[in-house]
């Protein structure tokens, strides 16, 4: 039976990490692999983070499975992280899962169950494991314009155009925040154009946000997706602790399916209830038992928001830099976006030979379409990035 296999396509990230890894050259910069990391090119543990490990090892008493839908206290933190006081909590089904991933997943499982037609839109260009899950899970498809290639900002123009054809029973995938790969964003002024289209045409709404408090601040990040859940009859999003708690390893992440009529919610909770079992059976619980310790306590948390206040801060100035560095060499401003952009994330707007160039010649490794990941600069890395930048004729 098995023979009937055929090789997969291997993830060009993960290639991209290994070509690094491989070069002898001591001046190489990894912009590829999308981690946070700190001056010194380590990904650290959150100081709250590790306060909480102390004390979990100290009153942990079992190790026995929770609930099919993970901790309560888990979904009751991270549900008031993200919506705040936007929906009333019991408006709100929700599941832990490995991950953001895990639950971009369970999210994709629930529309297929609910509709086994839904087309799901997607921005152009999106983080490619939503592309890959979708195509694996055979579910239709349809791409949207997000990105202009031109102004290194958003085809709001394009996108609403596209996003007018989709329709009741069909679901519109957005970023909540720090766009992946672009890191450019709507403002909130086109998020309330958004979510008046969607009014129209009846499309569902699936958010993912997994950059909450990487972008302009924790609340701040979390606006579109309060605007959206508050204004709609339904909304799916799917939340990851990965990068905001640094704890990727831990896979903590939040499938949450917003709904505005009471039974609905109850169905919606015991079909995510369903899809956990099928998958996995019980999520992992030591990352959310961390998240739910951290938020629950008053100075885990202020401690916790103040170091990620410094990450942000940390990433706003290298984009800060890096454009002031490269209108310093090229003389002009078309650089101006990186500094516009928020998140981990930008796209450079370089063409695959050129991307080429910048490793082979210079050492600096981004993905093929010129996303870079911002985190993975320091001060002293970011006037060669510039010059590369330049050198390459980009």
């Amino acid at each position: 039976m098995f023979e009937r296999l055929t090789a997969q396509p291997q993830d060009k990230i993960l290639m991209l990490m290994q070509a690094f890894r491989e070069d002898p050259r001591a001046d190489k910069i990894d912009l590829g692999v999308g981690v946070y990391k700190d001056a010194e090119g380590r990904t650290p543990i959150m100081r709250a983070i590790k306060a909480a490990e102390r004390q979990l090892w100290e009153v942990e008493e079992t190790k026995s499975y929770t609930g099919l839908a993970g901790d309560p206290g888990y979904s009751d933190a991270m549900v008031a992280l993200v919506l705040g006081d936007a929906v009333a909590r019991d408006a709100v089904a929700a599941a832990a899962t490995p991950g953001g991933t895990g639950a971009v997943h369970q999210g994709f499982d629930l529309i297929r169950m609910a509709n086994p037609d839904a087309r799901v839109f997607v921005s152009d260009p999106t983080w490619p494991n939503h592309v890959s899950m979708l195509k694996h899970m055979n579910m239709p498809m349809v791409p949207y314009r997000y990105f202009d290639d031109e102004s290194r900002g958003v085809d709001f123009d394009g996108m609403m155009a596209d996003l007018a054809e989709a329709r009741a029973g069909d679901v519109v995938l957005v970023h909540g925040c720090c766009h992946n790969p672009t890191g450019a964003n709507l403002t909130l002024p086109q998020w309330r154009e958004l979510v008046a289209l969607l009014q129209k045409t009846g499309a569902t709404p699936m958010v993912d946000i997994a950059y909450q408090g990487f972008g302009d601040g924790l609340e701040e990040d979390a606006a579109a997706v309060r605007l959206i859940a508050s204004e709609l009859p339904e909304t799916l999003i799917a939340a990851s602790c990965s990068k905001n708690f640094g704890i990727y390893r831990e896979r903590a992440g939040l499938i949450m399916a917003v709904s505005h009529n009471a039974e609905a919610r109850a169905l919606h909770q015991g079909t995510l209830n369903h899809i956990n079992r099928q998958t996995y059976s019980f999520p992992p619980d030591h990352g959310a038992r961390l998240v739910t310790m951290v938020l629950n306590d008053d100075t885990l948390r202020a401690d916790w928001a103040a170091e990620l206040e410094e990450v942000r801060l940390s990433m706003l100035g290298l984009r800060e830099q890096l454009a002031g560095e490269l209108r310093r060499l090229s003389g002009s401003d078309r650089f101006g976006f990186l500094a516009q952009h928020r998140g981990m994330f930008s796209r450079l707007g370089a063409t695959p030979e050129q991307v080429e160039t910048l490793r082979r010649d210079f050492g600096v490794y981004m993905v093929g379409d010129s996303r870079m990941n911002i985190a993975g600069l320091n001060a002293g890395t970011v006037p060669r990035l510039a010059e590369a930048i330049v050198k390459a004729g980009i």
